[in-house]
């Protein structure tokens, strides 16, 4: 098998399973461990791979972007410490914008027996507050996106441009120092940058496997925010590099 088809392999399996394992995947294909440490080194210089210890997780990209399920999988522990911090940061917000995504979800659930008036994309946060007594649900309508459960499209934006929103919870599929908040969608990056523009306040819920990575379309920079909450997963000095761009990082 030459290096080319062993490496399509390789990135297969991880898109499909979520992650990749050096030894398991060197016993499959019958060669030695190092030939597929190398492999994902090749990946990870495409930008299509992270390399992780023993493997290697996908990189999302404008040719791949994770699905519900699969994010409803991973990082599941660490997502729920992120939700419950998050949702202490309303500080007497009144509307909040909640984002597509699993880890937006787990923030509306904490939210649930607030006085809030919550606009959403996401079908998943809406079907979390459905059956609230206390929060008012504005969902915003659109094309839906079967891989998030979420609506994007311009009636979405319009819709958020006639608002005032007091805080913003927002998710991305990738945050660097140097590129800011991206994601693989244009039409996702659209509404995600209107909703920063319609918020007086912004919070970043991201695990720590988004940090360090850039995707397809920009969408914010990390200064627009006023907190990010991330994991103690994150090493803290790579969470001091977010910091000195001006939000306050919390790691939980």
């Amino acid at each position: 098998m030459d290096s080319e088809t062993r490496q399509a392999m390789i990135l297969e399996r991880a898109r499909t399973e979520g992650r990749v394992e050096v030894i398991a995947m060197a016993d499959e294909l019958g060669v030695a461990t190092e030939t597929i440490r190398r492999d994902l080194r090749v990946l990870a210089d495409r930008r299509l791979v992270k390399r992780t210890h023993g493997g290697a997780i996908p990189l999302e990209s404008a040719a791949f972007e994770s699905g519900v399920e699969y994010r409803s999988r991973v990082d599941i522990a660490q997502k729920r410490r992120i939700a419950a911090a998050a949702a202490d940061l309303l500080h007497g917000a009144e509307t909040v914008y909640i984002d597509e995504g699993f880890s937006p979800r787990l923030v509306a659930e904490k939210l649930a027996r607030r006085e809030l008036t919550v606009v959403t994309s996401s079908l998943l946060a809406a079907e979390a507050l459905a059956d609230s007594t206390t929060v008012t649900v504005m969902l915003l309508g659109g094309r839906m996106r079967g891989r998030t459960l979420a609506t994007v499209g311009e009636w979405n934006a319009s819709v958020l441009r006639g608002l005032t929103i007091d805080l913003a919870y927002l998710g991305t599929n990738a945050v660097s120092v140097d590129d800011g908040l991206t994601t693989p969608d244009p039409a996702v990056a659209a509404i995600k940058g209107e909703a920063v523009r319609r918020s007086r306040r912004r919070v970043l819920i991201a695990a720590h496997s988004k940090f360090g990575i850039t995707s397809f379309c920009r969408f914010a920079d990390v200064a627009d925010f006023e907190t990010i909450v991330t994991g103690t997963e994150l090493d803290r000095a790579e969470a001091d590099r977010y910091h000195a761009l001006g939000p306050e990082v919390l790691r939980v």
